[in-house]
């Protein structure tokens, strides 16, 4: 599929020769961080170097005050507290973070997952009848329970308690929970308005930790869950959540605890140890959000997809390495059977789609089989996005005689608002700008997917369905040096807000020994024709589509991001070429 390239505009010249002169680096390193707002030595300092002191006050969110004294009542009369989370990443991230944290300070902490298949998302009746059975008086839900009005409801009937923290949208009406923290919530003036799941529960044991005279140092072995949450719900990176994920990266590679040891020993990740600082090892490979997104995330949602979340959540705050190993051994075997099922799932997919003859004129794909597994729907929507190009649900049918659904999206296209403008049609729904989840009744699949179909026709125009690489800035291949890398992985941690730069390089060609490697990826070397001087190792995935012309030594341009390649102990500059473009190609 063709890309569009939408090239940003070059930074403000005094700007950049301001900040080049301030940190001594070059005029393209300069470039990029003015594209970025960081214009000033102190933004410069901050961006680099973000310290935990930039953090919020807790107390600026709304009901958090309520939140920490209900918490602290709790504590004080020994009542049972359920801490209540979604099963995916975001879910049980959050669901060991508070559990871990509470467990320090009183004995009657447990937690809750609601099965996926037979309760569905978010809180249930069959989780609040369990809470009131085994006699517990309050229930923290983490990443869930902004629109469950009705069962918070019939909560607060058998007199337990709720602490709301999400991060949702709220819906018309919210819950009648004794607090709710949610920085989306109407009229909330807490900063940072696009906390994941686990970070609103962070919050809430930071204001505990306030008020009870906790050293903040308590809290830092918790902050790799925050930052595994962060890169898995696809938040920005940016303000509160990049001191977030920085420090949390920062915990990851010093002191992983045991369930991700084990999780990273079934990856491709080579890490080993090179020295011992301290109480910590130095590893070879240092994990990146990249690595949490693909790597680590998948694996602690396969427990969900395939089996019970309770079990990543086991994982997380196990100390016990041997405990660990076993955990990990079933995490991979779910996640192996996962990819299994979902590839499968989606090669139907893509077929009941290019079958059909109205699938040219359709601006949004609505999908349904009665047969397909639940857990993967969402991951097959997110495939069907990447090939297809169009926001897209993927439905099938859930044990409760319900329809249920994942919606994956494209850029300026709020899949959720398609979603809301149904709401009536819908049993259930909630998400984000780009995914989203629904249940419905099944006579009303017809009519919900004509309303979304029409929804996208009018809100989404033909030029906006072609996929779009940003890219930051022309670049030289004399420009990439070792210092060049080294500064540019600073700029990390990065995701929404704060993407891997990504460079545009014109007429050159590779050294005629391009070959494809993998599942259809092309490896080659690159060089400007009139110095093969300054070449380069690249890597082109899911683009072996090209490899003919590439090998053909004729002059293309390249769109790419300049990496660290780790490979049996020893590191390279490598580029990552996300499109090759030949004068033909338009």
């Amino acid at each position: 599929m063709d890309k569009k390239r939408n090239i940003k505009p070059r930074g403000e010249t005094d700007a950049i020769d301001q900040i080049s002169n301030q940190l001594n680096v070059d005029e393209h390193i300069a470039n990029l961080l003015v594209q970025r707002g960081v214009d000033s030595f102190k933004k410069a300092e901050d961006f680099f170097r973000p310290g935990l002191d930039m953090l919020h006050d807790p107390f600026l969110m709304k009901d958090m005050n309520k939140a920490v004294q209900r918490l602290d009542e709790a504590l004080s009369n020994n009542e049972k507290i359920l801490i209540y989370g979604d099963y995916d990443v975001d879910g049980t991230t959050s669901v060991a973070l508070v559990t871990s944290f509470l467990r320090k300070y009183h004995t009657n902490v447990d937690f809750y997952i609601p099965d996926r298949y037979e309760e569905g998302y978010g809180i249930s009746r069959k989780g609040i009848d369990y809470a009131y059975s085994k006699e517990f008086t309050l229930v923290i839900s983490l990443d869930c329970g902004i629109k469950a009005v009705n069962k918070i409801a019939y909560a607060l009937e058998k007199q337990i308690d709720f602490i709301v923290c999400d991060h949702h949208l709220p819906g018309d009406q919210l819950p009648p929970a004794y607090a709710i923290l949610d920085p989306k919530r109407h009229g909330d003036q807490y900063p940072c308005k696009d906390l994941s799941g686990c970070g609103v529960g962070f919050k809430l044991i930071q204001a505990f930790a306030l008020h009870k005279g906790i050293p903040f140092e308590e809290l830092h072995e918790l902050l790799d869950l925050v930052a595994i949450s962060i890169a898995s719900d696809i938040v920005p990176v940016t303000g509160e959540n990049r001191v977030l994920a920085y420090h949390g990266l920062k915990r990851l590679n010093k002191y992983p605890r045991p369930g991700i040891e084990a999780i990273l020993q079934y990856s491709n990740i080579e890490r080993r140890p090179n020295v011992c600082e301290d109480d910590h090892h130095v590893f070879n490979k240092e994990l990146t959000i990249s690595d949490l997104i693909f790597v680590i995330g998948p694996r602690i949602n396969a427990a969900g997809r395939m089996k019970d979340a309770n079990q990543s959540v086991e994982l997380l705050i196990c100390k016990d390495p041997h405990f660990s190993q076993r955990i990990g051994v079933e995490i991979n075997e779910n996640n192996e059977a996962r990819k299994t099922l979902d590839l499968s799932i989606t090669d139907q997919a893509t077929s009941t789609i290019e079958t059909d003859s109205r699938y040219e004129d359709k601006r949004a794909l609505i999908i349904f089989d009665p047969g397909w597994h639940k857990g993967v729907i969402g991951i097959v929507a997110s495939r069907l996005v990447e090939k297809f190009y169009k926001p897209t649900i993927v439905l099938t049918s859930s044990a409760n005689g319900l329809i249920t659904g994942s919606a994956r999206s494209i850029r300026n296209f709020d899949i959720y608002e398609a979603i809301a403008q149904s709401s009536h049609l819908l049993e259930n729904f909630g998400g984000h700008k780009y995914a989203a989840g629904l249940s419905l009744k099944p006579e009303n699949l017809e009519a919900f997917a004509r309303r979304v179909e029409s929804y996208a026709h009018d809100n989404l125009a033909a030029h906006q369905m072609v996929p779009t690489i940003d890219v930051d800035a022309e670049l030289p291949l004399e420009a990439i040096t070792p210092r060049f890398l080294r500064i540019l992985k600073q700029f990390a941690p990065f995701g929404p807000g704060n993407m891997p730069p990504t460079f545009i390089t014109r007429k050159i060609t590779d050294n005629g020994n391009a070959k494809i490697v993998g599942k259809n990826h092309i490896k080659f070397t690159v060089a400007h024709p009139e110095n093969y001087n300054m070449r380069f190792h690249a890597i082109a995935f899911k683009q072996g589509h090209q490899w003919d012309k590439v090998r053909q030594m004729k002059p293309f341009d390249i769109c790419y991001q300049v990496e660290e390649n780790c490979w049996n102990g020893k590191k390279s500059t490598q580029l990552n070429i996300k499109d090759i473009c030949f004068s033909d190609n338009h």
